[in-house]
């Protein structure tokens, strides 16, 4: 009798398990819909999707009365220049400051620590303190997700750099190489993918520090726009703003994870994620 354990299913079933819970849950929400809707047709939490798609109509392809802008595309443009602008700055602080303290010891004794009580600090505790210091304009925003992302991905890479083995850097010295050659050319080839995988799983991180900030000052972006609507209960925009990013989160992930294959085959031919 085979095991469950044993059991693996195939490529087509697979797909379709996977499938499968988003199937059911879109299943449950139009029922639970359209018993709302049926017995309060101006019910407002569980609009149908027509109404849903009433609503993104309007602000995706209906330019503002006000600014003449088309709303969600301002709003899409606007949070992925932030969460670009913020992760890539921290992704490079972090890869500097990892693979230094990593690397060095004489580096690592007095900022190791130091890096470490910097990452348990909430980011969000310090987002008053942020607006204070540079304003409610974009600097304190793409603030906030630098101070949320660089630390994580510091520690990561200074955890990678003291994993690679020994023998790699001694062989080097071996050879003649400087503590330049070896940040350079043994160091630096084995961390960048790994600095693909830390930028990845700081990404939650990132929107969530993004929708915040916005949520609190900003004149756009997809968490303003959230945060503005929901005084009108308008989960008709609320929900699909959502569900878009999502959608982006998912799309910036999966380029990352191809990004990563194409670029360092050597690092996922063993198996690495």
């Amino acid at each position: 009798m085979k095991r469950l354990v044993n059991l693996t299913p195939s490529r087509p079933l697979k797909a379709l398990l996977g499938l499968a819970p988003f199937a059911l849950v879109l299943l449950l929400y139009v029922i639970a819909s359209d018993a709302r809707l049926e017995a309060n047709p101006s019910d407002k939490l569980l609009p149908s999707f027509s109404q849903m798609g009433d609503a993104m109509h309007r602000l995706a392809f209906e330019p503002s009365k006000r600014t003449g802008e088309y709303l969600f595309w301002q709003d899409t443009a606007s949070s992925l220049q932030r969460l670009g602008l913020g992760v890539g700055i921290a992704a490079i602080m972090g890869f500097i400051i990892g693979l230094l303290t990593g690397a060095l010891p004489t580096l690592n004794a007095p900022f190791a620590p130091l890096l470490t009580v910097i990452s348990l600090v909430p980011p969000m505790a310090l987002l008053p303190i942020l607006f204070i210091v540079f304003g409610l304009g974009e600097l304190s925003k793409v603030a906030l997700i630098i101070f949320g992302v660089a630390p994580f991905i510091a520690r990561d890479i200074q955890r990678c750099t003291q994993e690679i083995p020994k023998e790699q850097l001694i062989k080097a010295q071996t050879l003649g190489a400087s503590t330049w050659h070896i940040l350079v050319r043994v160091l630096i080839p084995q961390l960048l993918p790994r600095l693909i995988n830390a930028i990845r799983l700081s990404l939650g991180a990132g929107w969530l520090f993004l929708i915040a900030a916005e949520g609190i000052a900003s004149t756009d972006g997809l968490g303003y726009r959230i945060f503005l609507v929901r005084r009108y209960l308008s989960m008709d925009v609320i929900l699909p703003y959502v569900a878009w990013i999502t959608l982006l989160a998912f799309t910036v992930d999966w380029l990352l994870a191809n990004t990563s294959r194409l670029l360092f085959r050597w690092h996922h031919a063993g198996g690495n994620s």
